[in-house]
């Protein structure tokens, strides 16, 4: 048996190792795919709103399950965020106003 020769710490360090590599090897093919792929203006429109599309998909389900409190929270981030430009104190409005809906029963 692997555990008994290796033990649970090379096991951990074996497959931490492991991720690493397949982290490397995916961001990696990414550039070596993207270095074959010509960039016309399709592909150049497609890749810049690619971060946008990465928050929605990654927001809205959450915002969903939440309910009320969370997109409120989502819409007080945005809001601060666009107007002001700082990450902190969007975070902090969007708490205050997670604290606010909570205070009053959301």
């Amino acid at each position: 048996m692997i555990e008994a020769s290796v033990g649970a710490d090379g096991l951990f360090v074996a497959a931490v190792l492991m991720m690493t590599a397949v982290t490397y090897m995916m961001r990696a093919g990414g550039y070596w795919v993207m270095g074959r792929i010509p960039l016309t203006t399709r592909v150049r429109k497609a890749l810049e709103s690619l971060p946008g599309a990465i928050i929605v998909s990654t927001i809205l389900p959450i915002a969903f399950k939440g309910g009320v409190p969370v997109v409120l929270c989502i819409i007080v981030s945005g809001t601060a965020m666009a107007l002001l430009r700082k990450d902190i104190i969007a975070v902090v409005c969007a708490v205050a106003a997670a604290a606010a809906a909570r205070a009053y029963g959301f």
